[in-house]
């Protein structure tokens, strides 16, 4: 049986259709994307990439691996010497905008992609921004409710429901934050109403009486099972928390699947799996240093600028205990000042990974892809240094409450997250013996939340390392500047979850 085709729409970087694409029965795929459809141009061209490394089911070639080692070999003679399966790639991942691109054009390229065949697969989750808890406070705050009830990310999952509507998926999987939950619009619950639309799909977009009868599905959840009388779930049920399925990381998700009634199954639920640290997840890629930011930067003056923290009179304060004052100067003994800042492509370590080994390892590669450091001023290393080794002796990562004065930042919010919760955990260390939290597209502004655990490195996290804790492989190379990069990462979904929701949907089928 060919497999089951797939269309992929706000599809990112990719990572939903990255775990679907990776199901294989008999060595033969089990899904295959058909089209992907994506608004921003950067992640478009990572997903193009990605398309077309996949259209060589044995491997890809040589010229692939030369591409990504420090571009040997420009993208444009990468495509020029594999022309059938570059098109390919280029008619799988497509940069448009669901929503302003003339649906017609949307129409004829899904048309296209599936080929006359109704048993296929639609995947993908609308923009979140407007949903989350993070970016619902900073609109409200910055613009005021009415623009945020006005905000269009609030109705771009109906360009979702109108595909379901018009091209009639025998199975769904649409994926969004959890802050979906509590969204409002004019006192209205969003999610209730997003529920009700995605059951009865042709009545959500074209009214009650349609000429073209019918269609219904049923909602199911992929981590809880469901009651004996398949009533609807409580709306809870749909949140699937990434860390109990081996995933690095606690990332809470909405994960609903919809049944195009007629399908007679039940499907399974996630398997649990052991929790997996940020240790088995980043431990073996390359020891690297930051930069030194607004002064004079050199592996010599980083160290220095690191090593200063032993005369630092914030060490002496009574606020930092007596266990992380000793950890601090054990680690200071522990910086050199041989360490560079990595690249976009450099020698591995002789390291291994301590997590599924088979999932994010590939033999040809030689080298790690995306793992290049930013820069940090000084005051901010001795930030970065205090926190990574409080994680290191308390197993969390310091409150503002916990700081010595003398390193809290000089911000107007800073005396009011001290007497609050809200931000108080403005600077954040991923503790080593425990999965790291959500990884969110806020790390392209700054790495305060994504600490690297090791305080000799004090410095935030690298892509490749926010690319292990969503379990993209190693092998997966994500295109644009540094910034863009790592906004692709925080908004995927982990692939390696995905793959497990994928094994799920295909008993469906």
């Amino acid at each position: 049986m060919s497999a089951i085709p797939i269309i992929d729409l706000f599809a990112g970087p990719g990572g939903l259709g990255e775990g679907f694409s990776a199901l294989r029965r008999g060595g033969r795929p089990v899904f295959k994307i058909g089209v992907s459809i994506e608004k921003d141009p950067v992640a478009h061209k990572t997903l193009e990439l990605r398309a077309f490394y996949r259209q060589f089911p044995n491997g890809a070639p040589p010229e692939y691996y030369q591409y990504l080692d420090n571009k040997k070999i420009s993208r444009e003679d990468l495509f020029s010497a594999y022309g059938k399966e570059a098109k390919a790639a280029r008619n799988e991942a497509w940069n448009a905008t669901l929503g302003v691109t003339d649906p017609a054009k949307v129409d004829a390229c899904i048309t296209a992609a599936l080929g006359g065949r109704d048993d296929w697969l639609l995947i993908g989750g609308p923009p979140c921004q407007a949903y989350s808890l993070v970016g619902r406070s900073k609109i409200i705050g910055e613009r005021g409710r009415k623009e945020y009830e006005a905000d269009h990310r609030h109705f771009l999952y109906r360009e979702y429901l109108r595909i379901i509507a018009d091209f009639r998926p025998r199975v769904f999987v649409m994926e969004n934050v959890k802050g979906l939950l509590s969204a409002r619009i004019n006192n209205e619950g969003i999610f209730s109403r997003i529920l009700s639309d995605l059951q009865q799909p042709l009545e959500a977009i074209y009214g009650v009486h349609h000429r073209r009868g019918k269609l219904s599905y049923r909602l199911v959840s992929v981590s809880v099972p469901p009651s004996e009388d398949f009533a609807d779930p409580d709306p809870g049920a749909y949140i699937v928390h990434a860390e109990n399925y081996g995933i690095p990381q606690a990332r809470h998700r909405l994960i609903i699947v919809g049944i195009a009634d007629g399908v007679n199954t039940s499907p399974t639920q996630l398997v649990p799996k052991p929790k997996v640290s940020v240790a088995e997840a980043i431990s073996d890629l390359p020891v690297l240093r930051s930069g030194l930011s607004k002064e004079p930067d050199s592996p010599d003056k980083w160290y220095q600028a690191v090593r200063s923290i032993r005369k630092a009179a914030w060490l002496k304060d009574l606020k930092v205990d007596d266990l992380v004052r000793r950890e601090i100067r054990f680690q200071l003994q522990m910086v050199t000042n041989g360490l560079n800042r990595g690249a976009e492509w450099i020698r591995p370590s002789r390291r291994g990974i301590r997590m599924n080994k088979d999932w994010f390892l590939d033999s040809r590669l030689k080298g790690v892809c995306n793992h290049a450091t930013r820069s940090h001023i000084r005051a901010d290393l001795h930030r970065y240094f205090f926190v990574s080794a409080f994680g290191l002796v308390h197993g969390r990562s310091p409150l503002l409450n916990d700081f010595p004065s003398a390193l809290l930042p000089d911000h107007e919010n800073v005396a009011a997250a001290l007497k609050e919760t809200k931000f108080n955990d403005r600077f954040r260390v991923q503790v080593a013996s425990r999965p790291a939290t959500t990884i969110t597209s806020h790390i392209s502004k700054d790495g305060h939340y994504f600490i690297h655990p090791d305080p000799a490195q004090c410095r935030s996290l690298t892509v490749r390392e926010a690319a292990r804790l969503q379990t993209f492989p190693d092998n997966y190379f994500f295109e644009g500047e540094r910034t863009a990069q790592y906004h692709q990462v925080g908004n995927a979904v982990p692939p390696l979850l995905a793959h497990q929701i994928a094994k799920i949907v295909a008993e469906i089928f």
